[in-house]
């Protein structure tokens, strides 16, 4: 053996220099430890032998002594190894494996409950689902990111006047948007998240709040419309030129799309063709709201800002006062995703009492409330309430059948929840149609024939 490894495996006959090396920390009783590294770590984890020289020597590492019986612990090994092959990877090593740690930067596995396989940091953007219930495009960015920025961008191209000088979205309807995108607030801030809000267009928005916390992916729910497929295509371009993926998934139906029962480019023109090919289709169950979500990037440091009122949307607030100076009939709906699972509940409650009495005056007194609805469908529409969970709580709060055929000689547009699934049968039609025919690159289109519309 030659003096080199000598000196090197004797402490006795280091200098007070080699210490100093070694051991940066003041001086403490140590146990010594030999490793042979090639007995340890697989080969293909070594460095070539030329570089290993300059970065392992020497191989003791020494440890600051807390436990007697290490004082004199040995490791070696006489088993002889081929030599290590290069590898394909960089790896960092350092001279105190204790102090720092070998870091190999892994591959994303598809395992989400990997620590190593999250994104560090997504975008869920918020469209016509303000709710964290049954809301999958929130739970996907939950599982796979170690961050969640929740983003709702008030598009200025959704109000003003359109061309034939209306508004395009009416007092009304924006109390009631404003006050769902409040209601989604809480709740998010509720489970330890929040709610980033901005006057916008999304493609715009969206891209600055991606640099700015360095997310990877953007999460949201399809829609249907000609108007908002175009901004999904104008989304997808400048993030894919941003290298930031975008995860579409649907939740706006009673029935999944990618479970109906043909291509939806074969799907039937008319209500009663559609209604037959999706009879004894199963419901997808709904997807839990979770106790706690991720929290917001720390990087950028992001203002959730402020959301905005009527004056910021353009539009005149005493428009939805009345003559006597008191909120309109119309404004006495409360917009948010509680407000709508309190109706639900209170529905489902008088669906199995079976009310629909006839009062002495004349009047019945409807489960369906006026017109023959059970009067969610303003909350349907923002979102705030999916037609799953309507169609789940209902189930569990009544012992009676829900049929998608019914056998009602009125072709199901009776009373009970038959009625019910029948609204949400045609709901869906609509959807579907208009999810069919409504593709920016779409230039022919075959009619559509139905014999009446109608709302749940």
């Amino acid at each position: 053996m030659d003096s080199k490894n000598q000196s090197s495996d004797n402490p006795e006959n280091q200098t007070p220099q080699e210490d100093q090396q070694l051991v940066p920390c003041p001086p403490l009783p140590i146990a010594s430890i030999s490793l042979s590294l090639s007995t340890i770590l697989p080969t293909h984890f070594l460095i070539p032998p030329k570089i290993s020289s300059t970065l392992f020597r020497p191989n003791k590492v020494k440890i600051p002594t807390q436990i007697s019986s290490l004082s004199n612990l040995s490791l070696s090994a006489s088993a002889s190894l081929p030599p290590p092959t290069k590898s394909n990877f960089k790896s960092t090593f350092s001279a105190n494996p204790l102090q720092d740690s070998l870091t190999l930067n892994p591959l994303r596995p598809s395992e989400p409950s990997n620590a190593a396989g999250l994104r560090r940091a997504s975008i869920v953007w918020f469209r016509n689902d303000l709710r964290v219930h049954d809301n999958e495009s929130l739970n996907a960015a939950h599982n796979e990111s170690m961050s969640v920025l929740p983003v709702y961008c008030f598009d200025p191209r959704d109000y003003g006047k359109s061309s034939s000088g209306f508004d395009k979205t009416g007092p009304y309807r924006a109390s009631f948007l404003i006050e769902s995108v409040t209601d989604l607030r809480k709740n998010l801030q509720a489970r330890g998240s929040d709610l980033v809000v901005r006057i916008g267009k999304p493609e715009t928005v969206l891209v600055e709040l991606a640099k700015a916390v360095g997310a990877e992916a953007v999460y949201a729910h399809r829609e249907v419309s000609y108007d908002e497929v175009k901004g999904e295509d104008k989304i997808e371009s400048v993030m894919k030129d941003e290298g930031v993926e975008v995860k579409y998934f649907w939740g706006s139906t009673l029935y999944h799309v990618d479970d109906l029962p043909f291509k939806l480019e074969e799907m039937p023109t008319n209500y009663g063709g559609f209604r037959e090919k999706v009879q004894g289709l199963e419901v997808r169950k709904t997807i839990e709201a979770l106790d706690q979500l991720r929290g917001l990037p720390a990087r950028g440091d992001v203002e959730t800002g402020e959301i905005p009122s009527l004056v910021d949307l353009g539009l005149n607030p005493s428009a939805t006062m009345g003559q006597n100076g008191k909120p309109a009939a119309n404004a006495s709906l409360v917009g948010g995703e509680n407000e709508a699972l309190q109706r639900l509940r209170k529905f489902a409650a008088e669906c199995q009492a079976q009310p629909n009495k006839e009062n002495k005056d004349g009047t019945t007194d409807s489960i369906y409330g006026a017109n023959f609805s059970c009067k969610i469908s303003p909350w349907l529409a923002m979102g705030c309430l999916s037609p799953r969970s309507m169609f789940d709580e209902l189930k569990k709060s009544t012992s009676r059948t829900i049929s998608a055929a019914s056998s009602q000689k009125d072709g199901g547009s009776g009373t009970g929840l038959n009625w019910l699934m029948y609204e949400l049968l045609w709901r869906d039609f609509f959807r579907f149609i208009t999810k069919k025919y409504s593709a920016a690159k779409q230039n022919s289109a075959v009619p559509v024939t139905a014999c009446v519309g109608a709302a749940a």
